[in-house]
């Protein structure tokens, strides 16, 4: 393998992320190929996942490491998951900075606990750039429902992340003002990033009617399965678009996974709306293209709460790359995304959101308004070609900072 000794005109790169393995994070992953395109030597550190076992393996120029992980479910699990992640990272990114003497050490959270690593590579003049994902204290508390002492110790951890950094990477403008404010990071070192589709890569295929299974319109959900998700409002709204509008015009396809996804799948069940939907689980890219094609309606029931209103939701990017008209729930980052390619729901409302998405069944003019709003306003504003130079421009702050230090 080469090292950064050898290569010594290419900046080495480390990536750490400990919630999804790479290649599956599609932003982590469209980052590293942006840094590989333009002159970076990237390494990734991430955990194994189903089809995802192999420990190293390099794949379009980046080097991948990977390590063990188990999904944790509780409070205290997920002390024991970090802890972990924790040790398996610095112990691979010991082994990165032997092989190519990176220069910038890049954290991606959830969660906010990786700041230790970047402290100890600083000692070496390594550069610590921090991509900030999700608010963790509001994560916290969206999937727990409660503050304690493992809330208080999220909180601090956010805050020695920020004040570790060299330079933090922000979602949308609500995650670079918590960084200004909250991480009182100064403002020339925070970027915004947004997690866009890179529109080369996004196929509009012929619609599969096939798909729709019988029905004369195919409604799309596409995203995490957890308590902060928002599904079981989504099946309350297709319970009373089933039962109590008696609609039978449309089916209704989940996609995605989570450790609510049993429970969820249950609770459909019970709701009797086996005939209305399914789900998917994860699926092919392929798949996924296929389903989007076909869509004519897409669904973003993600709740009104502190984290959710001030993120922006890779979903609402994905459906208007594909021209998909959305109904969401009425969130502050939410409408900043979409602004008009969706309807917007009253927060938490099931039966209001039932409303919204039936006007879209019953008006084709409305979709195709809505659809051609956002993949407009996509090419236009929201897409990876814009997003990836002030990324790199986040790279050069972090590097000249090296320079003059």
């Amino acid at each position: 393998m080469r090292s950064e000794v050898v290569d010594s005109l290419r900046p080495s790169v480390c990536i750490l992320v400990e919630n999804l393995p790479a290649p599956y994070d599609r932003r982590v992953w469209q980052e590293a190929r942006a840094l590989t395109e333009n002159g970076y030597h990237v390494s990734i550190i991430c955990p194994k996942a189903l089809g995802l076992n192999a420990s190293y393996e390099r794949i379009d120029g980046v080097d991948i490491y990977r390590h063990r992980t188990w999904e944790a479910s509780s409070s205290w699990q997920y002390f024991l998951e970090y802890s972990w992640a924790i040790a398996a990272q610095f112990f691979l990114a010991l082994k990165v900075y032997r092989r190519t003497r990176f220069r910038v050490l890049q954290a991606c959270n959830p969660p906010d606990v990786l700041f230790p690593i970047g402290a100890f590579f600083k000692l070496f003049g390594v550069r610590f750039v921090f991509d900030h994902h999700d608010v963790c204290p509001e994560l916290f508390e969206a999937k727990f429902g409660k503050r304690g002492l493992l809330y208080w110790l999220v909180c601090f951890a956010e805050r020695l992340t920020f004040r570790c950094a060299n330079v933090s990477i922000a979602t949308n403008e609500s995650y670079r003002d918590l960084a200004v404010k909250r991480g009182r990071i100064s403002p020339d070192r925070v970027f915004i990033v947004r997690s866009c589709l890179d529109l080369r890569k996004v196929r509009r295929r012929s619609p599969d009617l096939a798909l729709k299974r019988g029905k004369a319109h195919l409604v799309v959900y596409l995203g995490i399965m957890e308590t902060q998700d928002g599904v079981d409002l989504l099946l309350q709204s297709i319970e009373s678009l089933v039962h109590r509008h008696q609609r039978q015009d449309a089916f209704f396809v989940l996609i995605g996974s989570g450790t609510e996804t049993a429970r969820l799948r249950l609770l459909a069940s019970q709701m009797g709306l086996d005939d209305s939907l399914i789900f998917t689980g994860r699926i092919s890219d392929e798949a996924l293209e296929m389903y989007l094609s076909t869509a004519d309606i897409a669904v973003a029931p993600d709740p009104a709460t502190p984290m959710n209103d001030m993120s922006t939701m890779n979903k609402i990017l994905h459906y208007m790359s594909y021209g998909l008209p959305i109904v969401q729930y009425d969130l502050t980052e939410g409408r900043r995304s979409a602004e008009s390619a969706a309807l917007y729901a009253r927060p938490n409302d099931p039966e209001d959101f039932a409303i919204h998405v039936t006007k879209l069944l019953d008006s084709e003019a409305l979709r195709r308004e809505l659809g051609e709003c956002g993949r407009r306003r996509i090419a236009e504003k929201l897409n990876w070609e814009m997003e990836k130079d002030q990324l790199l421009l986040a790279y050069q702050t972090a590097l000249q900072s090296d320079s003059a230090s």
